[in-house]
């Protein structure tokens, strides 16, 4: 069955929607697509509806555009940082980030999620994230994601990476690493990446040498040849 939702009703009607398919407790694992005014779609579990009718209300509506540029180098500070805070592997987090927005703060993908880690909307609001195009809050929000993943499934890299990329209600549901193509991949690639250390951070930038002084040739009155570098 395909539902459209106008985006000028969107949050009126995602009360009435869930309502409708939701008369008494619903299954944690069921989603419902709400469209934001901005014509984005939003993938939520109804298990926690309430909230993200909250939010869908609230207009969430991150810029890019207002978070000032940081430099790769930063970028990578901030990495180290939040990683060793949350006690989480830095190279797990770097390739994560490699293959979720290739290191791009203002990536956004076809599901609408934003930012280094791709956090979806819900995501974002679960862990105090506003602007999900901060590169801070970001790591700071993916990385508080992941902690809470890999103590949810007792460290197994394996199933914590699978609940990254389908969601936690997924993989307890399945049992293991649900059997989609996309989730599989995801899993295969991040692994390789973290096992062969082959997920280095962004390129630095060059650093820019200093102007080189002119060098000046004159004659004086001897005939002699001078070169200097003084102006």
């Amino acid at each position: 069955m395909r539902i459209l939702i106008h985006s000028h009703w969107a949050v009126l009607l995602s009360g009435l929607f869930l309502s409708t398919l939701l008369p008494t407790a619903a299954q944690a694992d069921q989603i419902v697509i709400l469209v934001d005014e901005h014509g984005h779609k939003v993938y939520v579990n109804t298990g926690d509806a309430a909230t993200h009718v909250d939010w869908m209300a609230r207009s969430f509506r991150p810029n890019p555009a207002a978070v000032p540029a940081r430099a790769p180098e930063e970028i990578d500070g901030l990495l180290e940082q939040t990683a060793s805070r949350f006690k989480v592997d830095p190279e797990l987090v770097r390739a994560i980030v490699r293959v979720e927005s290739d290191f791009d703060p203002k990536a956004v993908s076809s599901k609408g999620a934003m930012g280094l880690m791709q956090l979806v909307p819900a995501t974002a609001q679960r862990f105090g994230v506003e602007n999900p195009f901060d590169p801070k809050q970001n790591l700071e929000g993916g990385v508080n994601y992941l902690k809470h993943l890999l103590e949810l499934f007792g460290g197994d890299l394996g199933l914590s990476l699978a609940a990254y990329n389908a969601g936690e209600h997924s993989v307890q549901r399945y049992g293991g690493i649900p059997a989609f193509a996309e989730t599989r991949n995801y899993v295969r690639k991040v692994r390789n990446l973290y096992q062969t250390g082959d997920a280095p951070a962004p390129p630095r930038s060059t650093p820019r040498e200093p102007p080189q002084p002119s060098i000046t040739r004159y004659v004086d009155e001897h005939g002699v040849v001078h070169y200097t570098n003084l102006e």
